[in-house]
């Protein structure tokens, strides 16, 4: 009996290998939770859907672009911190650190923003998400600093 439920079992586990549809480009299989919020905060902005890419953050939020972080503590403040981005972005690579998602995007042309010069190059952007939502995100350095070995 016990061959015959390891054999059912090996054939469940096999049928859901290889073969059938690919994943889309921008959602690579056994993603995690968080990178799903990422990558479809990144759609959204790609197609222009402010509200959809507001959506995605908590109230507050903390954000940094560049600059000092600022607390979002309405969901009219996330919605102009996400209208302010002049670029779209494809994930093209995640890794964590900690509790942040970093993920490096490829910039984009995107409905109702200007990218101008910036479209092709890329940033790097640190995501915490917390409960399918974002509560922190912060542009970081690309590429990052070296840092001295001490």
């Amino acid at each position: 009996m016990r061959g015959v439920l390891a054999a059912v079992l090996i054939a469940a586990l096999a049928g859901g290998c290889g073969g059938g549809d690919e994943d889309p480009p921008d959602r690579p299989p056994r993603e995690s939770a968080a990178e799903a919020v990422v990558r479809g905060w990144a759609a959204d902005l790609r197609r222009g859907d402010v509200d959809a890419a507001t959506d995605r953050f908590a109230v507050p939020a903390l954000v940094a672009n560049a600059g000092p972080v600022e607390r979002l503590e309405t969901r009219v403040q996330v919605r102009s911190f996400n209208a302010s981005l002049p670029c779209g972005g494809r994930v093209v690579s995640t890794r964590r650190e900690g509790r942040f998602l970093v993920a490096r995007f490829r910039l984009t042309r995107r409905p109702g923003a200007d990218c101008g010069s910036g479209t092709g190059n890329t940033a790097v952007t640190a995501f915490d998400v917390r409960g399918g939502k974002i509560v922190r995100w912060i542009r970081v350095l690309d590429p990052p600093p070296k840092l001295p070995v001490v």
